[in-house]
């Protein structure tokens, strides 16, 4: 006398006194895959939306860290174009590189700070002093020393590349 028992998955047929164990459908098999299959493709999707996220957020610091590069050029260039640091140059200036600190390091934001800004208020105090000063050594001196921070502001433009080379490179 045999006697038929659902155990799980599997189906038990009782033969007397012994168990046996019947082979468990196709259909229970892929359905026991199903699961695990399901996982691992969430996982796969699931790491490349952080592969794009991360992809997205170097793009976006790119776009912001390039910004204040540009604002510091375009600075340097209306200063070597006019001659004289202009204050909605300087207002510019200091409004497009405000966030220097917290996109990039500190090493530039004090760069931007103290050598930047203090040399091209120099420049416009220099300038503004000039204004009424006769010929002669006092004026010779203004303007040789205009000359040099003009010099000195031309030879930015390389040490912004050095300096922001680190920053502005998309690597994949």
């Amino acid at each position: 006398l045999a006697t038929v028992e659902l155990y799980g998955n599997c189906i038990i047929i009782l033969l007397g006194s012994r168990k046996q164990m019947a082979e468990p459908h196709w259909t229970q098999v892929l359905a026991a895959l199903l699961t695990p299959t399901i996982a691992v493709f969430g996982s796969f999707i699931a790491y490349r939306q952080w592969c794009t996220a991360q992809k997205k957020l170097k793009l976006d610091l790119f776009e912001k860290r390039f910004a204040v590069y540009d604002a510091a050029r375009i600075f340097i260039a209306s200063v070597m174009a006019s001659g004289k640091a202009k204050d909605e140059e300087m207002f510019k200036f200091l409004s497009s590189t405000g966030e220097t600190k917290w996109l990039l390091n500190d090493d530039i934001a004090t760069y931007f700070d103290e050598q930047i800004w203090k040399n091209a208020v120099e420049l416009q105090t220099l300038d503004a002093e000039l204004e009424g000063v006769p010929v002669g050594d006092e004026r010779t001196k203004n303007v040789r020393r205009q000359g040099e921070i003009k010099k000195w502001l031309f030879a930015q433009y390389k040490v912004l590349d050095e300096k922001f080379s680190p920053f502005l490179k998309i690597e994949h």
